[in-house]
């Protein structure tokens, strides 16, 4: 038997607090970095902001712990995005013609089942585990509950 509703209903909490913790604590590293190195320099410079963010991020999210592993990797997607259109902007590669996005959906999709199949160790293991479910779970099917509930299989008698 799994956890229970109250257990479940905790661990969400916790990591709720865990993760709004984080970000508060991150944005006074940041900000206090921020307006220290302002005073120090006479003035505001783009550098500032990046080397702020490093410290604060090693501090704050350095710990490879779940919450802090799901915030870094929901922000490495928009950072590349984000960089890909800096670039795109500044000249540096060429304005696509055509939506590059089913592009983008293709190689990520490819890669990661790709990893799955062949590389399983090197995903993480809540990843792992979802992937198992859909695509190895899956392929056992004893009734209606197996799609309706959750497709394990039955033990034996």
């Amino acid at each position: 038997m799994g956890p229970s509703l109250k257990d479940k209903l905790k661990a969400i909490f916790q990591a709720t607090f865990t993760h709004s913790r984080n970000l508060a604590y991150f944005v006074f590293t940041y900000k206090s970095l921020l307006a220290a190195q302002e005073k120090i320099h006479g003035s505001k410079w783009q550098f500032h902001s990046f080397l702020a963010a490093c410290v604060g991020g090693w501090l704050v999210f350095g710990e490879n712990n779940n919450i802090n592993s799901q915030i870094n990797m929901y922000l490495l997607s928009r950072v590349l995005f984000g960089l890909s259109r800096l670039a795109v902007e500044k000249g540096y590669i060429p304005e696509p013609k055509h939506d590059v996005f089913p592009w983008f959906a293709a190689l990520v999709w490819g890669f990661v089942l790709w990893l799955f199949e062949y590389q399983r160790h090197t995903l993480q293991p809540s990843l792992q585990s979802s992937m198992t479910y859909l695509y190895d779970d899956s392929n056992i099917w004893h009734d209606i509950s197996d799609f309706l509930i959750y497709n394990k299989p039955k033990p034996a008698k």
